[in-house]
């Protein structure tokens, strides 16, 4: 079962809406399904809350040590209240899925995010859980950071909005420890496609007859 909820970015207005903190607007929603307000703890350099639920305590957590950083936050409050790896969900950033889609998964390698990297140097592990947000990808890796730490486009935003509600319908699978029903209900609850464009309708036919074109093999006399 979940019971540390860590959403990942960078802390700051000027970062506030860029594709880089999508972890952390998961937590923000996360926070105002369950009517919490995140404070300031200094003693785990975050942004946090805890609650009770069926019977357990959870806490909530984003790092505010800049995304680098984050698993001195996260291995903080995790060892502190002996929370195990296995029952963390780390939600961040995805550039390998397109925006309006996740990924549920256990362990793994960071693969480049820095957020990830730090987290698994800092708990000593990779087994914990991750719920990956698609941004989706620049399309050409020299221009990944710019993308990051950039806004999307107002139709990306809605998707990525989209997506966090959707996922968060899977909050009590995750507390419950049911990862298979979770998973289920991340991964098959997709945006419905746009509907394609109507065919456009044929021009009128001309009711006057065309002259018969001559035959291509008849040479002038």
């Amino acid at each position: 079962m979940i019971k540390l909820f860590v959403g990942l970015g960078n802390p700051g207005t000027e970062y506030e809406h860029t594709r880089h903190n999508a972890g952390f607007w998961w937590v923000d929603a996360l926070a105002r399904q369950l009517k919490l307000n995140l404070q300031h703890e200094r003693s785990y350099q975050g942004l946090m809350a805890r609650s009770q639920l069926g019977g357990q305590t959870i806490w909530l957590l984003e790092p505010q040590t800049f995304m680098n950083a984050s698993g001195t936050s996260v291995a903080a409050l995790a060892r502190f209240y002996k929370i195990a790896p296995e029952q963390i969900l780390v939600v961040h950033d995805e550039l390998d899925v397109v925006p309006g889609e996740a990924k549920l998964k256990l362990g793994g390698s960071h693969a480049g995010h820095n957020g990830l990297r730090d987290i698994q140097a800092k708990l000593g592990s990779a087994d914990f859980w991750r719920l990956r947000l698609g941004i989706g990808h620049p399309g050409v890796k020299s221009e990944v950071i710019h993308w990051v730490l950039k806004k999307p486009s107002p139709d990306q935003r809605e998707l990525i909005d989209a997506c966090v509600t959707r996922s968060l319908q899977a909050t009590d699978d995750l507390l419950s420890g049911d990862f298979t029903r979770a998973t289920l209900r991340i991964h098959t609850s997709k945006p419905a496609r746009p509907k394609p464009p109507r065919p456009a309708q044929a021009a009128p036919q001309d009711p006057t007859p065309s002259p018969k074109p001559a035959s291509p093999d008849t040479t002038p006399s």
